[in-house]
């Protein structure tokens, strides 16, 4: 593990902010060695798996490298597929958010030329793209690399696989030859092997090694649903479920805020953990996980960092992570000391490609299911009723009440329709005490710090 911090990789004041703002503390193995080198000018060969952190490896010595008081495009940042173009892209607005006048464009096929062709137009100093798209571009003259000083492979060995071969050559014969060349690849085969020969000049090579990534008790399962049904997925998965601890993961500040007081409203003893939460706070909040007064906690991955609970049995991921190894790092936190653990997330729109990458990067299947109806949920009620009879019979821990079933008996009921009535009342008696806690709660303020609502 990295024993580096970010102020010691020789990065900018903005840069320095921005990573901050981003939750980082403690840069990943790939970033702690690539970026100094990347930030001297000098070419990088990287070898990292997919999820290691490496957009920020390449980020960083890309924002900080380009001018924005010039509107040429000054890096170009090649990706294989629109979807790992349009999150790297993401990754690097949030980077260059704290430095004036930088600017990021995606372009890739499947979308609209003209918006592509407005932003390009607008100025934008760092091009993040497929090569087909890409070569387009620049042989209709809509993308000029004449100021071009820095150039990024992402995942180069999956563009060969898709056959950008001839593409990379055309590209690589239009750009200045006065350049910095950056490449990250999860292989080193023979033909990642010719590019960097002939594209790269005294490269320095950095390989990390994969490190072991999810354990087998772990049970992981996806859940496809509508964005505006997460919430009720996430009550319907704990319910039927019945952990008695869970961490539910999102990836900014409101999400957690949003989740957490839609819990606190349906009756869930749920509290919050981001970095909005000062030290006295969390430390309560862990007291009250710890003990089990507080059965679904809600976090961000900045906030769960360092979280010391073993017996945690459920993890959702209510939003899936950017970052594949933070996916990882979350369903790492079930299936401890040799117990089980489920590992559950709630996959909406293009989130599956997210999906996808994670299993790649796990090497595992993540098993699809079907989300939980009502009638499921119901029948998972009835269980729970029928197991707590079950066990007050066995104890024989009940007062006698013979004289009060014999007059029922007696009246002309049978001993099957005085049980099913007593289960109904248990069972109505249960969905009242839920709703007096979520009375109970609602008429109560949180003394949460005020929060500003950033990621």
């Amino acid at each position: 593990m990295s024993t580096h911090t970010f102020p010691e990789l020789g990065i900018s004041p903005e840069l320095l902010e921005a990573v901050k703002s981003l939750g980082f503390e403690q840069p990943s193995p790939i970033q702690a060695e690539a970026i100094p080198v990347a930030i001297t000018g000098r070419d990088v060969v990287g070898q990292s798996q997919t999820g290691s952190g490496k957009t920020m490896a390449f980020g960083i010595p890309v924002v900080q490298g380009v001018d924005g008081t010039k509107r040429a495009v000054q890096a170009l940042i090649l990706c294989p597929t629109r979807e790992l173009a349009m999150q790297v892209c993401a990754e690097i607005h949030k980077l260059a958010s704290f430095k004036e006048g930088v600017r990021a464009t995606p372009v890739y096929g499947g979308a609209s030329y003209d918006r592509q062709i407005r932003a390009l137009q607008s100025g934008s100093q760092i091009v993040v793209g497929t090569p087909g798209r890409i070569l387009d571009f620049m042989e209709r003259g809509l993308i000029k690399f004449d100021a071009l000083k820095m150039l990024v492979f992402d995942e180069a060995d999956e563009m060969l696989d898709m056959g950008f071969s001839d593409d990379i050559d055309r590209l690589m014969a239009a750009v200045p030859k006065e350049r910095q060349t950056i490449f990250f690849s999860a292989t080193f085969e023979p033909r990642i092997r010719r590019l960097v020969e002939n594209y790269t000049t005294n490269a320095a090579t950095i390989t990390i090694q994969q490190k072991a990534l999810t354990v087998a008790t772990v049970e992981q399962r996806y859940y496809e649903v509508q964005g505006r049904s997460k919430l009720e997925v996430l009550c319907r998965v704990i319910d039927i479920e019945a952990p008695r601890l869970t961490i539910v993961f999102a990836n900014t500040k409101r999400a957690v805020d949003d989740a957490t007081d839609a819990l606190v409203a349906r009756g869930y003893a749920a509290d919050r953990l981001h970095g909005d939460i000062n030290q006295t706070m969390r430390e309560r909040v862990m007291r009250n996980f710890r003990s089990g007064n507080v059965e679904v906690l809600v976090a961000t991955d900045v906030a769960a960092r360092g979280l010391d609970v073993n017996d945690i049995d459920l993890i959702v991921n209510l939003e899936l992570p950017y970052d594949a190894e933070d996916y990882v790092h979350r369903i790492g936190r079930t299936g401890r000391a040799g117990r089980s653990g489920k590992a559950f997330s709630l996959v909406a729109g293009r989130e599956i490609y997210l999906m996808q990458r994670i299993q790649r990067f796990i090497n595992i299947r993540v098993e699809r299911a079907k989300v939980p109806s009502q009638e499921e949920l119901e029948a998972t009620r009835v269980d729970k009723t029928f197991d707590k009879v079950k066990a007050v019979l066995e104890g024989a821990n009940y007062a006698n009440h013979e004289h009060s079933i014999q007059r029922l008996l007696d009246i002309g009921f049978s001993p099957t329709e005085i049980a099913s009535a007593l289960m109904d009342l248990l069972m109505k008696d249960q969905v009242r005490e839920t709703e007096q806690i979520v009375e109970d709660r609602a008429g109560r303020k949180p003394d949460y710090p005020q929060r500003d609502f950033k990621p």
